[in-house]
């Protein structure tokens, strides 16, 4: 689409991949999806007005990528309360326990189904954060959306357009506070007329959703998992999405000097990659939806734990091994398992970016998706993905499904805090590779001082060596990816290369973009907000001078 809406002259002039104001700023992915934001900041919205605009708008911008009927994990600074908040825009399994036992019977479909969609929860999310944290109504956040639509080409563009005025209507018709007027909104989708045609849709294609999984359907708001870094504290989303292993990571790596080291050196990306390795183990052993699993967070994140588990990083050798540990004992290994690479041939379609930050200190980080692989949209404009496929059917598992679970999602935005006040937002598309990405560019500011333009765009790494978040395999050793495979952008040098291989990993190399990251940070001495996406993956960032 080319539509690109008009900023006011005190906004960024052009929206590009980077951008430095004091009035706000924004990053997302197409250039209108930013523009639909920085509208609702000149307009006098908050972060989160500005955030329920650009997540709206991605939804036709980014579309494949993000969809009305997708998820979206959202992480807030609100600068009235100082607290950091996270907002679970996931919807769970289906809630009929015939429909799971399908899954123990055939399988979760891996390649892309409806029988795979869980409950939207992105429209819920959009306006729980407009009710908790914003200023505006539904009606002038999804303004810049109509636009687009309105101007769309394809049918559901037009079949979109629709509910969206569904929900515009019913906000202006109810007569009450602020408060029961987005209720009404998010009634109507979830249990009104819109939910009617969804259940029709359903049984239409096969879900094994109905309009009960919707009414039941609520964004919970949750405390962050969090941990300190040199001086900084990192907020991620629960165990129900990946992020608390970057925590993990982080954990490892402090006690390495990577400065010392040098950015992008053999030893620098070794330890990296290691400790990934050992963080994302325990991910795949013991992350599940903490409402029907316990994961033993506080002891995964503990100082005992992280000290039984560091000297497992040998700097000369690379492990091949998959190595678990045992938080209980605590014991630093659990098990280790030889590997074989999975040959599944997994299809992974998702994901778009959103960082926001105002005038005033709040801060939102989102990562919104839909993994639509395939689903098509329904009579009502709304596409829905293939989450349910994050779930798998492993006896006694933590992230096996369950009526009403939340998958395990690879979904997982970053807000950073020091001294009290927010300074770093990131979210980044790709699957197991966000947090991967996360860490490069989180590394990249923390330890080496780079500002977002040259964090984002600074040559990336990644390992293989993890299970395939996408593959519901109940045999768990079977979606492993890649015992010792890593891969590094080409522009790191042949030598750094060599040595890397002499300590046993398995090294490719690529000329894109390794995932697709944005990153916001603040300068609270200056005043100045700098954002910027990486312009090799597509991502766009405007701020207000």
């Amino acid at each position: 689409m080319s539509l690109i809406m008009p900023l006011s002259e005190s906004a960024a002039e052009v929206i590009t991949w980077k951008a430095t104001g004091k009035g706000g700023a924004v990053a997302a992915g197409k250039m209108n999806s930013v523009a639909a934001g920085i509208q609702i900041l000149e307009e006098g919205g908050n972060a989160a007005d500005a955030a329920v605009a650009t997540l709206l708008a991605l939804s036709v911008t980014d579309y494949g990528m993000f969809a009305i009927g997708g998820e979206v994990p959202l992480i807030i600074y609100d600068a009235k309360t100082q607290e950091v908040k996270v907002l679970c825009g996931l919807g769970g399994a289906p809630l009929d326990p015939a429909a799971i036992d399908g899954f123990y019977e055939k399988g979760i479909p891996s390649k892309g189904s409806m029988k795979s969609a869980p409950v939207p929860g992105a429209v819920d999310l959009c306006v729980t954060a407009l009710r908790l944290y914003g200023t505006m109504s539904f009606e002038q956040v999804a303004q810049p959306t109509l636009t687009l639509l309105d101007a769309g080409q394809k049918q559901w563009h037009g079949d979109q357009l629709e509910t969206m005025r569904k929900l515009v209507q019913s906000e202006r018709e109810t007569s009450a506070s602020r408060d029961q007027k987005l209720t009404a909104v998010r009634d109507r989708f979830y249990k009104g007329d819109i939910a009617d045609e969804l259940e029709a849709w359903y049984i239409e294609s096969g879900a094994l959703l109905r309009k009960r999984d919707l009414a039941a359907h609520v964004t919970r708001v949750e405390d962050p998992v969090s941990v300190t870094y040199r001086g900084y504290t990192v907020y991620k989303c629960g165990p129900w999405t990946q992020g608390p292993y970057l925590c993990q990571t982080l954990r490892l790596l402090e006690g390495f000097d990577l400065k010392e080291m040098q950015h992008l050196s053999p030893d620098y990306i070794h330890v990296v990659i290691e400790s990934l390795k050992l963080a994302m183990a325990d991910r795949d052993e013991y992350y599940g939806d903490p409402r029907f699993v316990k994961v033993p967070l506080a002891q995964l994140l503990s100082d005992e734990y992280t000290s039984l588990r560091r000297p497992l990083i040998e700097m000369r050798h690379a492990s091949l091994q998959r190595r678990p540990g045992d938080p209980f004992g605590p014991h630093p290994v659990k098990g280790q398992t030889q590997l074989e690479d999975s040959t599944a041939e997994i299809p992974v379609q998702d994901t778009t970016t959103c960082v926001v930050a105002d005038r005033w200190g709040n801060v939102v980080a989102a990562t919104p998706s839909c993994n639509l692989v395939g689903n098509k949209p329904g009579p009502s404009g709304v596409t829905q993905g293939n989450r349910v496929r994050s779930l798998n059917t492993t006896p006694k598992h933590p992230n096996r499904v369950q009526p009403g679970k939340r998958p395990r999602i690879t979904l997982t935005p970053t807000l950073v805090v020091k001294d009290g006040k927010p300074v770093i937002a990131i979210s980044v598309a790709g699957g197991d590779l966000q947090d991967q990405t996360t860490l490069n560019v989180l590394l990249n500011h923390i330890d080496f001082g780079m500002l977002p333009e040259q964090a984002v765009t600074a040559a990336r790494f990644n390992t293989f060596h993890h299970e395939n978040s996408f593959d519901p395999n109940p045999d768990r050793k079977a979606a492993f990816k890649g015992a010792g495979k890593m891969r590094v952008n080409e522009d790191i040098p042949e030598k750094v290369r060599r040595a890397l291989t002499e300590r046993g990993h398995k090294v490719e190399t690529t000329k894109g973009p390794i995932a697709n990251p944005i990153m916001l940070y603040i300068d609270h001495e200056s005043g100045l907000i700098h954002v910027a996406g990486d312009p090799q993956a597509g991502r766009h960032a405007a701020a207000l001078k």
